[in-house]
């Protein structure tokens, strides 16, 4: 069995005349990678971020995709309302309007919880589920307006299984599923869909950053490629939901992963 990814896939217009807005696409991570490849499947995108100077080089980056135009972008903290409409108004000033949101922004961390404290619990929380609850929000105002659109959540596979340390993230990830399920329901009578992915290891340089090597060759162990996925792995299957070809599909939480338990 091959432990190397697969050769990268290219576009094939699958969100050709789309336009896409993008929480926290900075960085090397999953928000990076599906910009890129939503530019590539031929949507136009505007990206978010907390950080100012990464955000702009992502911007830079992804101008380089070949035939695609420059992105727009806008800081923006999830955790603060009146920065969340202003992002979701900008977009809307920029693109014509949203025809997807892919809501990436979370915020990780370990500890255990007889340690944890309120800043810690409150932090994952406030980003990872009650941030992604501010945009799909501020976005289904503009949807309903429209009867059209397609929300994409980034979940992970903690919200179905357990992980020491990871309580916060769980519980702020098993909402977003809830979230996401629930939303779904209340949406389609207004012709928009909600979906999720769940991811169970991506690896990246942040990722590497944070994360002791001890755990990470522990969750890579587990995954039966001997791999974790490459970002825009999981970036391929967020464009799937974000596109046509699963037009039937609402409410749904599509696991991103080869792990075995």
């Amino acid at each position: 069995m091959s432990k190397t990814a697969p050769p990268y896939v290219p576009g094939h217009d699958l969100l050709r005349g789309k336009t896409v807005l993008i929480t926290a696409a900075a960085g090397t991570g999953i928000g990076f990678a599906v910009a890129k490849r939503c530019l590539e499947e031929g949507a136009a995108v505007f990206i978010s971020d907390i950080h100012e100077r990464r955000l702009a080089e992502a911007v830079d980056e992804l101008a380089k995709v070949p035939g695609a135009k420059r992105p727009g972008s806008q800081i923006c903290n999830v955790t603060d309302e009146e920065q969340v409409q202003a992002l979701v108004k900008k977009a809307i000033a920029e693109l014509g309007h949203i025809d997807v949101l892919i809501n990436n922004a979370g915020l990780g961390g370990t500890a255990n919880v007889v340690d944890m404290t309120d800043e810690q619990w409150n932090a994952v929380l406030g980003i990872t589920l009650t941030g992604t609850f501010r945009m799909t929000r501020a976005a289904l105002a503009h949807m309903y307006a429209r009867k059209a659109g397609v929300i994409v959540n980034n979940a992970s596979v903690l919200g179905w299984r357990a992980q020491v340390g990871q309580a916060h993230y769980a519980a702020a990830k098993a909402g977003v599923m809830a979230l996401t399920r629930c939303t779904a329901l209340e949406a389609a009578e207004h012709g928009v869909r909600i979906n999720a992915v769940s991811p169970s290891l991506a690896t990246h340089k942040f990722l590497n950053k944070v994360t002791p090597q001890d755990v990470l060759d522990e969750l890579t162990a587990r995954e039966a490629f001997g791999r974790g996925a490459e970002p825009w792995e999981v970036a391929n299957v967020m464009v799937f939901l974000a596109s046509d070809y699963s037009s039937y599909m609402t409410g749904e939480v599509v696991a991103v992963s080869s792990q075995h338990p």
